[in-house]
Parts: C-alpha cells; sequence; structure tokens
C-alpha cells in the first residue's frame, strides 16, 4: 500500500507531464472521413494505414468487457446510433496473452465505420478521439488513441475569434504609469513561505533528533575541528541544492509550453490524486502507519557516506530519503501551491525550505554551544505532527475543491467548503485541549498553558470561519480569501454576496458597443488563490465598484474543463506556427489570452474600447485597492478621451 502510493506521488507528477513527450508514435496511421446518409446523420469512415502488419483488434473483440476499439466524441450532443464496427472479416487468432483466448484481429488494411447523428447545430468539421488496440505475438498495446479531424458535408464553420489584429498590449491609448506586480516581491514572498515551511519539517519527528546527532559528527571530525565546520557548512549547502534540484524539470517544461504551469495546478485527475495522497499522509500524521520510502534507496544512499564532499553529499541525500514521510506532505504543498506562478518561483519556493532544512545543520557545527539551547526531544514533537496532520486534511480539501470546480461536479460548494473546515479545526482544537488522542500520545500527558491557549486561537478562528456556512453579508471571510470556492458557488438559490459577470468575450463586446462603455477583461481560473482574492478583497471595496459599474465586466475562465460545442471547436495555428486543438472553454481563452496579450498568468486584467483597443496597459495581481482603482479611472479617461 505504501509503495502504491508513492507511486501516485511520482508518477501522477512526472508521467502525466512527460508523457505526451515520451511515448513513442504509433506505427499505425488513420485517415477519416464522413459521408452524409440523413438528416443530421452520418457515417464516420477510419482506414488504418498499417504497412508494419500489425494485428489490429476488431472492435466487437472485449477485454474485459471493455472494446477493443471505441468512439469518443466532441460533446454530449452527437449521439452514436450505430457502433464502431469493422468492415469485412478478419482473422480468428490466439492470444499467447489472454491464456490462448480467441480474438479476431485485422493483418493489413482495416476500416471502421460509426454512424452518428446530431440532435443540434452541425460542425464544418467533428473533432474525435478514436481508441484502438494492436499487437503481434506477445507484444500487446491497448488503448492507442489517436484524435481526428473529420470534414461534415454542410456542417457550419467555427466562428469564434481567437487573434484580434487591433489589439496591442504593447501601444495602449494611455500609459497610466501603474506598475506590473512586481515579480521579485512576488519571489521573495513565495520564498519566505517555503522557508516556513522549512521550519516547520524542521520540528517534525523524522528530522529534529536528527540535528544534534548529525552536529556532532562534524563537531567531532577527529582533530581537525575547522574541516569538520567546513564539512557541516557543505553539508547545509547540499541539503539546500537536493531541494532546489526539484524545480529542474518545470525549467524545462515552461520552454516547450509555457501554460504547462497553469495544466498541471488545475488538472483534475492530479488535483484528485493529491487530494487521495494528502488524507494518506494526514492519517500517517495522526500515527495509524508509517510512509517510509523503499529501503534500498536509504541505504543505497547511506552506504556511500564518508569523510569526504561525496560523502557529505550522500549525507544530505540521505537525510532527505529517510525523512520523507514527514517533508513530503509539506513538500508537496508547496510543490502544488506555486506551481502555476512559472518555474522561477517554484524554485524560489524550494530554495526557500532548503535553506530553512539546511542551515540549522551548518549554524549549530559553527557554534556548537547552541545546541544546549535546543529543547529535548520529547511528546511534543509528536504533538507538532498531528497538528500537521490537521493541517494536511484542511489543503487536501483545497485539492479535491480544485477538481470539483474546474470539472463542475458541483460537490463541494462554498458552504460545504466552510462545513467541513469548521469540522477539522474543532477535531484540532479538542486535540490540543487533550479531549481527543491519537495512537502515539502519551496517555499521562498534562496540557501545557501554551497549547492551550493555541488551542483557544483555533476555536476563535473557527468561530471566525463559521458565518461562512450562511446565506448572509458575514459570509464574506477575507482572511481566507482564495481558499474556499467563489461565493457564486453556492448552496443557496440566492447567495447573497454574489453578483456573476458575463463569461462570453463576444457577448461583452456586443454590449459594449450598445451602451457605449469600456470592457474590462477579468482572465481569471476556477483554481486560482489571487483570483478570489481580488475579488473579495479588493473588488468590494466601494471606490473599486463604482468605477466597475462604468464598465462591461467579462470573466474569461482559463482553466474550465467543460467541453465547447461541436460547432465552436477547431483547430487553431497559433502566431508561433503550432497548431492547438481547441475543446474546451479554458482552452478558448487561455489562447485567447497568450495570443493578444502576451502572458500566461492569471488573475490579469485588460481594458478595451468598444471598437477593441487597450486603454491602458494590463496589470496582474493587485491588492492594493487603492492602486486598482487608480488604474481603472486612468483607463476610464483613456476611454472618454479616444470617444473625443
Amino acid at each position: 500500500m505504501k509503495k502504491f502510493f508513492l507511486f501516485v506521488l511520482l508518477a501522477t507528477g512526472v508521467i502525466s507531464s512527460f508523457a505526451q513527450e515520451q511515448v513513442p508514435p504509433s506505427p499505425i496511421s488513420w485517415k477519416a472521413s464522413s459521408q452524409k446518409t440523413g438528416e443530421k446523420v452520418y457515417q464516420l469512415l477510419f482506414t488504418a494505414n498499417n504497412e508494419a502488419g500489425w494485428d489490429i483488434y476488431s472492435p466487437d473483440s472485449k477485454f474485459e468487457d471493455i472494446p477493443a476499439a471505441f468512439l469518443e466524441l466532441a460533446d454530449s450532443s452527437i449521439r452514436i446510433t450505430v457502433p464502431l464496427k469493422a468492415e469485412g472479416k478478419g482473422v480468428i487468432e490466439k492470444s499467447q496473452i489472454f491464456e490462448n483466448a480467441s480474438f479476431e484481429v485485422f493483418k493489413g488494411k482495416i476500416t471502421l465505420t460509426a454512424t452518428v447523428e446530431f440532435t443540434g447545430d452541425i460542425p464544418a468539421v467533428l473533432n474525435t478521439k478514436l481508441s484502438f488496440t494492436y499487437g503481434k505475438a506477445d507484444e500487446f498495446f491497448p488503448g492507442e488513441t489517436t484524435e481526428l479531424a473529420i470534414p461534415l458535408e454542410g456542417g457550419i464553420a467555427a466562428s469564434s475569434r481567437i487573434l484580434i489584429p487591433s489589439i496591442n498590449p504593447d501601444q495602449p491609448l494611455q500609459d497610466c504609469g501603474i506598475a506590473e506586480e512586481k515579480e521579485d516581491s512576488s519571489i521573495l514572498s513565495i520564498f519566505l513561505l517555503g522557508f516556513l515551511g522549512g521550519l516547520f519539517a524542521l520540528l517534525t519527528p523524522c528530522v529534529f533528533p536528527m540535528v544534534p546527532l548529525t552536529v556532532s559528527y562534524f563537531t567531532k571530525h577527529g582533530s581537525n575541528k575547522e574541516k569538520g565546520k567546513r564539512l557541516a557548512v557543505l553539508y547545509g549547502l547540499f541539503i539546500f541544492l537536493i531541494y532546489i534540484s526539484f524545480s529542474i524539470p518545470f525549467h524545462l517544461l515552461g520552454n516547450v509550453n509555457p501554460a504547462i504551469y497553469n495544466e498541471i495546478s488545475t488538472n483534475v485527475y492530479l488535483n484528485t490524486a493529491f487530494f487521495a495522497i494528502f488524507i494518506f499522509f494526514a492519517i500517517s500524521f495522526f500515527g495509524y502507519y508509517e510512509i517510509t520510502l523503499p529501503g534500498g534507496l536509504a541505504n543505497s544512499a547511506n552506504s556511500k557516506q564518508g569523510s569526504g564532499i561525496a560523502g557529505v553529499f550522500f549525507m544530505a541525500l540521505t537525510l532527505a530519503i529517510v525523512s520523507f514521510s514527514c517533508t513530503g506532505p509539506i513538500l508537496g504543498t508547496l510543490l502544488v501551491g506555486t506551481a502555476t506562478e512559472g518555474a522561477w518561483p517554484l524554485t524560489a519556493g524550494l530554495a526557500g525550505f532548503g535553506v530553512a532544512l539546511g542551515l540549522p545543520f551548518a549554524l549549530f557545527a559553527l557554534f556548537p554551544q547552541w545546541l544546549n539551547s535546543l529543547p529535548k526531544s520529547g511528546s511534543w514533537l509528536n504533538t507538532v505532527k498531528v497538528v500537521l496532520g490537521f493541517i494536511e486534511l484542511a489543503l487536501a480539501l483545497k485539492f479535491l475543491s480544485n477538481a470539483d470546480l474546474v470539472a463542475h461536479w458541483g460537490l463541494i460548494k462554498r458552504e460545504v467548503f466552510f462545513g467541513i473546515w469548521i469540522v477539522i479545526f474543532i477535531g484540532l482544537a479538542s486535540y490540543l485541549m487533550g479531549w481527543i488522542r491519537f495512537p502515539h500520545d502519551d496517555r499521562n500527558q498534562k496540557i501545557s498553558m501554551p497549547r492551550k491557549i493555541i488551542a483557544l486561537l483555533v476555536f476563535a478562528f473557527t468561530i471566525y470561519i463559521a458565518p461562512g456556512v450562511s446565506n448572509t453579508k458575514a459570509a464574506h471571510i477575507s482572511l481566507v480569501s482564495g481558499f474556499p470556492p467563489p461565493v457564486c458557488y453556492s448552496v443557496y438559490k440566492n447567495p447573497v454576496n454574489c453578483d456573476e459577470p458575463l463569461t462570453d468575450y463576444e457577448e461583452a463586446l456586443k454590449m459594449a458597443r450598445e451602451q457605449n462603455k469600456p470592457i474590462l477583461i477579468d482572465f481569471t481560473g476556477w483554481a486560482c488563490v489571487n483570483c478570489r482574492k481580488m475579488e473579495e478583497n479588493v473588488w468590494t471595496k466601494q471606490e473599486v465598484q463604482d468605477l466597475m459599474n462604468d464598465y462591461i465586466l467579462v470573466s474569461l475562465y482559463v482553466d474550465d474543463k467543460a467541453l465547447l460545442p461541436a460547432t465552436a471547436q477547431q483547430v487553431y495555428t497559433t502566431k508561433a506556427g503550432s497548431t492547438v486543438t481547441i475543446k474546451t472553454v479554458g482552452t478558448k481563452w487561455s489562447l485567447f489570452q497568450t495570443e493578444n496579450f502576451n502572458a500566461t498568468s492569471q488573475p490579469w486584467y485588460v481594458a478595451i474600447s468598444p471598437d477593441e483597443q487597450v486603454l491602458s496597459r494590463p496589470v496582474g495581481y493587485t491588492p492594493d485597492a487603492r492602486q486598482y482603482a487608480d488604474w481603472l479611472k486612468c483607463s476610464l479617461d483613456a476611454f472618454e478621451k479616444n470617444k473625443k
């Protein structure tokens, strides 16, 4: 079970990112065409190019009730009336893999057909995904997929605009002189967040007891104590470098696809997997089982330890491995939480984590007398671990909420989120008061006054967020803005604080021309924390609200996984010359942002005129309400001057 969850943690994050680049192309290629056979009825034909003579399994062959070949269509408005089938007869062969079970296969050319019926408008091009299975002798490749665009006679061409020639963010009608969010300050804040995470990790039972043991190794380094101190500093540096190295793949991915960070952080499967993994970690923190990396890794690193530079490196690597059960959840939270920001902010967060974890080893080796001031290991370490377990539960819910928002499942509405958090924090406060215990707790331990004070603070926080389950003005909980779902994602039919904007650019443009108002484009995301902070802490300010009333507001969700109607799906060629298949709402607006404004981050605010000219330079996350109001006013001034 432990190895399974470790596999999920590593494989989900790595394989999902590299899968398309690493998997070799299938030796079988397909061509697709269509024939109109009735009113809104088409027969689809798929012909394989199988020059290598692979055995292609017939759609009638099934593996555990799953067809060897099947078809996925663009959206639910299209109905398959005749399922996928092969023309002609294949060869019946026995499979070595399935204990000589018989299957129908085609060794050369094969044509598959299916009949579909449209209940709505017919697109000019139908995007399909064909899954098929092939093999030969003891080779077997199930579930191979290929995406095919099939022209349809009499279909309606997609009319959605992506690149708008008149939009030029580098030449706004007015220079408002308002700087975008400073990347340096953002990176510094992420570094400090990582540093705080590293301090938490340092106080866990997996790491804290190792500080005096490791430091004593360096301070008693034979007769050459100066060398021991140098090696201790090197040890701390290696810890720092090991954690920094975790960000290298993100730099490589970013060079290939700048939008990959948003895709990773909003991926439904990744967020669901992290929810399950963090729940697993939390239960481990409560003491019901231990999570460890495979023993061979630690033993291998440990066997290479020595007194030289290489030996010190492997000592640092051993620490990273054996402390995984405590540092893993904290590090995982940091990785996922900063993935949307880009490679360098992610590196900054890992740098902060590495500094906090490695610096104490170096400092205590340089100043060994400080060791006397360290508290002794004891039951307080287990208390820290259990508290982290409750925090992991709260963070796990955020991952499930992200998946729920992006996929529109409707499971974790705002009030449900707050309700679960209230239960979690009541549990945490009760534990700190000693009313509930976990397996590794000392039953005779007296509850100290500092622990009671922390429990009271947790109770106070729980009372603070309690109105979040109500449908009142008090449900606006600004302190945790960004973590719960948006105010409009509610169990109540008419949420008090909800004012839903438009979500389609063309509709907003039409209204702007009718009312002669500028457009405020809000590039946002369902899983965007800073977007919620802006909406709940900045947009709610009266001076900002008054100015926003003079705009036509349109919120474009770049992470929305809802499928576009088949008539709106298209294959788009970007300015850089690459082709992108636009199937979802999020892909459409993400391309709209990158193609017109050369930006990939959210939130991202753009003010444009009804004739589609940029009024002022776009801005990103602006937590200062007065600064944001100044930008809105400046953009309105540019609009008024342009009218004259």
